[in-house]
């Protein structure tokens, strides 16, 4: 995707964080569960979490993505390096270095919030991880954003 005066994204992966970001308390909501599966036709996706709820497997059961555990922010970076170049969104300090390797980050201030961190780590912030998912299923948003 090009975005003008800001450059172009060739990632074919998009990497969330599971708490704080796609979901509270280790549940992820019926709608944004239906956008992972449209955004899955177009990226990758791939979630990385430490599971801190124990609903890693069952949440995502049956959907289009890929699950990666991680037990902390330097592992869940590692990671995430193996998808280069990657879009990430996150919101919390185990993000943080995650967000900065992407060429494309979103930080999600949701209902458990975020961190200045994770925040100054992005270049988008949204207020829901759908609108994050709805830039990306429809890039015109996106551009609208970003361009300078």
């Amino acid at each position: 995707m090009r975005i003008p005066n800001y450059g172009e994204i060739m990632a074919q992966t998009v990497l969330f964080d599971l708490n704080g970001t796609l979901g509270e308390s280790g549940r992820v909501d019926e709608e944004t569960k239906h956008l992972l599966e449209r955004l899955a036709d177009k990226y990758t996706v791939v979630v990385l979490s430490a599971d801190t709820f124990g609903t890693l497997g069952e949440e995502f059961r049956g959907l289009p993505v890929r699950i990666e555990r991680v037990s902390n922010g330097a592992e869940k970076d590692e990671i995430a390096r193996g998808y280069e170049p990657y879009i990430a969104v996150g919101n919390g300090n185990n993000d943080v270095a995650m967000l900065e390797g992407a060429e494309l980050a979103f930080c999600v201030v949701g209902p458990e919030g975020a961190t200045i961190d994770a925040l100054l780590a992005s270049d988008v912030v949204v207020k829901d991880v759908k609108d994050a998912i709805a830039m990306l299923l429809d890039e015109r948003k996106l551009i609208a954003t970003l361009r300078g």
